[in-house]
């Protein structure tokens, strides 16, 4: 989800820098309201667990893409399915471009031994670089925005109007190693919520992270839980008008970054040095566990292995460190 979220603001400078082009994205069906507000840009589902399943799904799935009349086919993703995707598109003789991972520079990056320990191209100048190499121009330097939306009913009474300024926090990832304790980001939530200007929105999905992050909300004043109470695009709008977005490195950083929301995110065994810090966020803004006691880090790209020993490395993040970070992007935001 991250992933797809990423290339939201890339599409946006590509449309705007080529108004003449027409876009199809295809992912799952569920992703589609992230690209609503992309003109030119046309959403295609994959049914994966359906009619597109397997080989001879993928196969049907490409009659139907074929039958749009693409002229060109940005892989941006280079998994198993694309790559079918692609074969059967090259014998149509379309033009292909596919993205570059950077396998090597990450291999050293995350390497115990005589690593290399370097900031790499970001992963929206490498879905970019598909695009230039289809022959476009696509300048990520000063991008553009939507424009925030009116929050729906349903969210408003949720959240009533008694606030200043909207918190959001995002405290779970895909893998514990990349996880701020919860015990110590309670305390940061404690802290927060006591100033009555403050909203705190907390974001999650599945069965677990509901009740958590409901437990959390009883608990404490100002706090709101909108976990499994809103769908997507709720969400996505609630997020746009979030004054502050604290995650971890995960899909609701992407989310917030995406529609040029301020940012803070925690890192664990991974590094914003890996190309997946949030768009157009300033390295300020990432908060990561102490380097020096912590020097193998970042251990992993994706954050699922784990350096022996590195069990613990966000409890060297202390909540003071992380409320001073959200206090001080707060503080200039206008009312």
């Amino acid at each position: 989800m991250g992933d797809v979220a990423m290339s939201v603001p890339v599409l946006r400078a590509l449309i705007t820098q080529n108004p003449n082009v027409k876009i199809t994205v295809l992912s799952r069906s569920f992703l589609k309201p992230m690209f609503k507000n992309l003109p030119n840009v046309n959403f295609y589902a994959a049914d994966v667990n359906g009619k597109h399943k397997g080989f001879f799904g993928l196969f049907q799935l490409h009659k139907e893409l074929k039958a749009l009349k693409i002229d060109a086919i940005a892989d941006i993703h280079n998994v198993l399915r694309s790559k079918i995707l692609r074969l059967f598109f090259s014998l149509s003789r379309n033009k292909i471009a596919v993205i570059n991972k950077g396998r090597v520079e990450k291999k050293a990056l995350t390497r115990t031994e005589n690593k290399i320990f370097k900031q790499l191209k970001s992963t929206h100048e490498r879905y970019a670089d598909v695009f230039r190499c289809l022959g476009f121009q696509v300048d990520l330097s000063n991008p553009q925005f939507p424009e925030k939306e009116k929050l729906p009913n349903k969210i408003n009474t949720l959240i009533g109007n008694n606030y200043k300024k909207l918190i959001g926090i995002a405290p779970f990832a895909q893998y514990e190693s990349k996880m701020y304790p919860l015990d110590l980001m309670e305390k940061v939530i404690e802290n927060i919520s006591k100033n009555t200007n403050y909203k705190v929105l907390l974001f999650g999905g599945g069965k677990k992270e509901v009740e958590i992050l409901q437990n959390l909300a009883n608990k404490y004043k100002n706090t709101v839980s909108l976990a499994g109470k809103v769908k997507l695009n709720d969400e996505l709008i609630t997020i746009s008008r979030l004054d502050c977005m604290v995650s971890m490195d995960s899909a609701n950083a992407h989310l917030a970054a995406m529609q040029g929301v301020k940012t803070i995110t925690l890192w664990g065994i991974t590094h914003p040095f890996t190309g997946f810090s949030p768009f157009n966020q300033p390295i300020e803004n990432t908060i990561t566990p102490d380097l020096k006691k912590y020097p193998n880090i970042p251990c992993s790209i994706y954050g699922n292995k784990v350096c022996d020993g590195y069990e613990d490395v966000m409890r060297s993040i202390s909540p003071k460190k992380v409320i001073n970070k959200i206090e001080g992007v707060i503080k200039n935001i206008p009312d």
